[in-house]
Order: structure tokens, then sequence, then C-alpha cells
């Protein structure tokens, strides 16, 4: 297969069509970016788990869709990837690459038994003996970062915390330069916001980000070609026969893939942590009385939060789903965020944050099935530590303004937190 060019890829994006639906609105179409920004989601969420759980958009900027909006279903159509494909059309509503252009393949955007193997590759990261041997140096650096933090003063906690914590951690995990550590949020932003395919100037302006990423990385990897084996993945992609021998566009939709999901999902949980506990203030006190909480309300943080909101998947067949024909080739947004707030599954009190709830670890957060995210233990254990590293100093973060967030329907976060921090 002859690889394009960068400078011929660049043009298609330049030339590609951008589709924009200028009909009338459908106020059930959870993609519109204005119910994120607004935090306003939950109404029609509610709505269609309500009335419409496999609910069919015919119109939106993504072009049409299905809506899975309740828990059943969307375990349902994880659980049978053969049908359910996350390799036919990608893992998020917008088409990232038209089909004049390029792909980028990554492994959670492609099915077995290729997915099998690449994921193999990088899982001995996340192992449970992984994790036992990189607790300390996590602990450590939070703590350095907690210390550092003044009380009674505004700041920032995305841009303090959360982003220089993920960061960090994304730096230990790929061996990536200390002092350039921010260029990964800076790739992870423009890599996972969607919004950026409805014109063709920020797509191409997002793809020359993203080779200038794969460029970066590329020169790292030659770095190790050659070298013994390290703990880092980019160690264990070389080392491997399933990612070895991975073309330049492959190999950058793996980063993509390993920045955005090392980055978003533990970076907003980590902002979920000082707005939703001052949005709950007797839960907040019922976790500051009993730190024995912790672990549960990782789960249910992540749960109420829910990092992404969707992921797509493209029926390979007719099926129907739910009383509902999906037809082979349509593709349906499996909705995270409105499953984790189903009160057939999580009470009547789904929508608010209980830290001793029963069934948090039910959440949908990280997927399900084959899919399911693989560095979750990674992401479980960092929110932990900053919980427990928060409790021993008696820390207690105040929201002191509203919350800037992210205008999106894949990537469900904060851009800024105004905090002020005091002690319990």
């Amino acid at each position: 297969m002859v690889t394009k060019s960068q400078e011929e890829v660049m043009e298609m994006v330049a030339n590609a069509p951008v589709y924009k639906y200028d009909g009338p609105v459908d106020l059930l179409d959870v993609s519109r970016p204005e119910l994120y920004r607004d935090d306003t989601w939950q109404a029609p969420f509610e709505e269609l788990r309500a009335t419409a759980p496999v609910y069919r958009v015919d119109g939106s900027d993504f072009g049409s869709y299905w809506s899975v909006s309740t828990y059943k279903p969307i375990v349902e159509a994880e659980s049978l990837p053969e049908i359910f494909s996350s390799e036919a059309g990608g893992i998020t509503l917008a088409d990232m690459m038209p089909e004049s252009d390029v792909k980028m393949p990554m492994f959670i955007a492609m099915d077995r038994p290729k997915h099998t193997g690449q994921r193999r590759t990088v899982a001995p990261a996340f192992t449970p003996s992984e994790m036992v041997r990189m607790k300390d140096d996590i602990v450590r650096r939070t703590a350095e970062i907690l210390d550092s933090l003044e009380y009674g003063r505004e700041f920032d906690w995305v841009d303090t915390v959360s982003i220089e914590l993920t960061t960090q951690m994304l730096a230990i995990l790929f061996d990536f330069p200390w002092e350039d550590r921010r260029k990964l949020t800076f790739w992870s932003d423009w890599a996972g916001d969607i919004e950026l395919v409805k014109t063709p100037e920020l797509r191409e302006e997002r793809l020359k980000h993203m080779f200038d990423c794969g460029a970066y990385f590329g020169n790292l990897w030659n770095q190790k070609v050659g070298t013994e084996p390290t703990p880092d993945l980019l160690s264990m992609m070389i080392h491997s026969d399933a990612m070895s021998e991975m073309d330049q566009y492959e190999f950058l939709g793996n980063l993509i893939l390993l920045i955005v999901g090392g980055n978003d999902t533990t970076r907003n949980t980590m902002s979920a942590i000082a707005y939703g506990l001052d949005k709950f203030p007797d839960e907040r006190a019922k976790l500051e009385a009993d730190p024995s909480l912790i672990g549960n309300a990782v789960q249910e943080i992540i749960r109420w939060q829910t990092p992404l909101a969707h992921m797509r998947r493209t029926a390979t067949q007719d099926y129907e789903l739910d009383g509902q024909l999906i037809k082979a080739g349509e593709k349906l947004a499996l909705w995270y965020i409105s499953a984790n707030r189903d009160a057939s599954v999580f009470g009547d009190n789904a929508d608010d944050i209980q830290v001793d709830r029963p069934n948090a670890r039910r959440h949908l957060a990280f997927g399900h099935g084959i899919h399911r995210c693989v560095g979750a233990r990674l992401a479980e254990l960092q929110v932990s530590v900053l919980l427990e590293e928060m409790a021993k100093r008696r820390m207690r973060v105040n929201m002191v303004g509203e919350p800037e967030r992210v205008s999106a329907c894949f990537v469900h976060g904060y851009r800024k937190l105004p905090v002020e921090l005091s002690k319990y």
C-alpha cells in the first residue's frame, strides 16, 4: 500500500467537504455542543431514557445517527462487537477523517483480531503489579503539588492540579521529556475536540498539530529502537510483534488514543472532585468524616462526571436493538453519560453524587466489553491518591465562580475551575 505524504493529506483535508446541518433543530439531538457548554444536557437525556432509549436523529452536524441512552441496550451493543463495529466508522460521532482522507487506526477503533494483539501490547503498563510499582511516585508528585497550593487565594484547579498531575503521569508512561510535557496536554485538547471537524480550516490545523505530535514521538521512537526494553509504552510497542511495524498513521492513531485516554479521563475526574463535591456539600462532609469511603467515592465521581460522553459504533448488519431496527451502515452513539444516570440501575438520585452509593462501580464511564478502557486501574489510582492526600491535609476545595466547560459532546469536562482552598 502506498502511504500518502503529509502534504497530500493536508491538501485533501483542506478540500474535503464539511457537513453542516441547517434544518430545524431536534431538541433530542444530544450532540449539540451548547448542551455541554451550558451543562443543560440532563433534561433531554432524561426524556430520551423515559420515552425513546434508542432514538433516531435525522438532522445533526454529524449527520444521521441513533442515540442509545439507557444502560441495558448500551451493554447489549458493547457485547456484540462484530455487529456494532468500532473499526467501520471510528469511535466518535464526528467523521474525523472524511472518506477521501487518510485513516489513523488506533486499537480502540479496531475490531478483532487486530484489536486483541495491539491492546495486549500496552496492557502490561496497567497491570496490578505496575500500579504497585508506580504508586509511591504518584503519591510523591501529588503531595508536592498539593503542598505548593496557597490557601485563601483564588486559582484555576484545572490548570494547577488536574492538568499538571495527568500530564506528569503521561510523561512518565511515555518516557517523554519532562520539560516538554505540556505539549501532551496541547495535543490532547486538539485531538479530542470533535467540534473541529466542522470547518476545513480547523480540520487542517488539527491535522497539522497531530503531525507535529507524530514527528516528536517518531524521534523518541528512533532513540529507543535497538535498546533494551523499558517499562514505558513506546518501548512496549517497539518490542511487540503486534505494534512494532506500524506505519506512521497507525502509530499516530495509537498515540492519540493513549494521550487522549490518559489525559481526559483522569483530568476531568480530578476536576469533578473540586466541582462535584462543592456542589454536594453533605456528601463532601460524609467523605471528610470517613476517609474509608474514598475508594467508593472514586467510582461515584467517575460515574457522575463520565469524562467521555459517548462512543460511536457502526452497524455491520441489520439488528433490532431495544425494539428499533438498526440497519447495516448506520451509526450509533452509545451515551455513557446518560446510562450513568439511568434510574433503573442507579436509583432515583442518579443525578446526585452519593459517595457511599452501593453500586457505583457498575458505571459505564470506562466502557464495557472488549473496548473497556485499558488504563482504568491507573485512572482510579491517580484519583484515589488525590483524594487520600487531600484528606491527609484536611483540604477542602471551594468553588468561587462558575466553571468554563468543554463545548462538545465527546470529551465531557472543564476548561477552568476558579477555586479557593480551606481546611476542615
